[in-house]
């Protein structure tokens, strides 16, 4: 009998982990402080996928203080003649994880998400797009690794997490122009007054001078398969960009890159008529958390960059934000399709290792 390679032993020991924890983190909610995200699952998907598996149960102990109890239910039976009546309403939460959490018991994850993907799309900024990025990572591991309990339950509370927080926006940032990603995210305005949180600016996006016409800018798509290739070049561009310009929000600019990185994560699973929506909910994400966080000016000497890709995420996981980690995960992505600029995304990584935690 053939002895498992290492690889093979490493992969193992890796789907284990994170189904230990995953059903470990289903015991809590998908928020706490009353709206803020539980980045855990995702974060803990990233650290598994790049090797660092033993530290993935340490990591969870050290967040633990971020981690609150799963809403209760309400007793409201959601249905396919209902769910339109809640769809946004945070009081739900719990009725909507226990809602796909069912749902994914009985039908394969691929035709619950494909159901549900084009619902929950138009309301990509739920949550300050935390529920779309936490899809996206439930996805990767559906794809990569197989079904199992664990996992589709993952998909489960991403997806309810999203249904219960579900916010449009009115009108939506439709990519209907001509201009590239990198020009597109450039030419986005600055919400005048940066205060408050996410809700507060978005709400003042359109009064901002400028808005209506960079929202629709970006290159409109020809097809399916361009609108997989402009989505790819967004997330590359919106993650070379944080070097430049995190110091407006360390934090949340991460979202610009992460949000459409996710998306891009779930286009294998879904048909191609669903892309070019796809494409346009990402692009949504990534203007508006631009518009809502943007700094005055960039900063013109990013940092250094790491030497390599695993050396990036290494410092990334001993930085431990989940931010910085989620965002390095993104960036080695973007390393793989575009290596020729992995200076650049390394020297991203580099800046929220930098920045994140030190604001204060």
């Amino acid at each position: 009998m053939r002895e498992p390679r290492e690889s093979e032993t490493t992969a193992t020991t890796a789907d284990s982990t994170l189904d230990e924890a995953l059903n470990r983190l289903h015991r809590t909610g998908p928020e706490h402080l009353g709206r803020l995200s539980n980045h855990a699952p995702m974060a803990v998907e990233a650290l598994a996928r790049h090797g660092h598996a033993s530290d993935v149960h340490g990591w969870i102990d050290g967040y633990r203080h971020k981690l609150e109890d799963m809403p209760p239910r309400t007793g409201l039976l959601l249905n396919e003649e209902n769910w339109r009546e809640v769809l946004g309403d945070p009081r739900h939460l719990g009725d909507w994880i226990a809602y796909f959490t069912g749902q994914l018991g009985k039908r394969p994850w691929q035709d619950v998400l494909v159901t549900w993907w084009p619902r929950l799309l138009p309301g990509i900024l739920a949550g300050a797009t935390h529920p779309a990025i936490r899809v996206g990572h439930a996805v990767r591991t559906l794809l990569a690794d197989g079904a199992g309990a664990s996992r589709t339950a993952e998909l489960g509370h991403a997806l309810g997490y999203w249904a219960a927080r579900h916010l449009p926006l009115t009108p939506a940032a439709v990519p209907s122009g001509t201009v590239r990603a990198a020009e597109a995210l450039a030419a986005v305005p600055a919400v005048p007054d940066q205060e408050g949180g996410i809700l507060d600016r978005v709400a003042r996006l359109s009064a901002t001078p400028g808005w209506p016409a960079a929202a629709g800018a970006l290159q409109a798509p020809s097809g399916p398969d361009d609108a997989r290739d402009l989505l790819a070049e967004l997330v590359r561009e919106s993650t070379y960009r944080y070097a430049d310009h995190a110091h407006g929000s360390p934090v949340m600019l991460v979202h610009a890159a992460t949000a459409p990185n996710a998306v891009l994560r779930t286009l294998p699973a879904l048909p191609r008529d669903l892309w070019a929506p796809s494409y346009a909910a990402a692009w949504q994400a990534s203007a508006v958390v631009t518009a809502a966080y943007a700094p005055g000016s960039p900063l013109v000497s990013p940092a250094a960059a790491p030497p390599t890709p695993e050396e990036a995420f290494e410092r990334a996981a001993a930085h431990g934000d989940e931010h910085v980690i989620k965002f390095a995960d993104t960036a080695l992505d973007v390393v793989a399709a575009d290596p020729g600029r992995a200076a650049e995304a390394l020297a991203a990584v580099g800046r929220a290792c930098e920045l994140i935690g030190a604001e204060g």
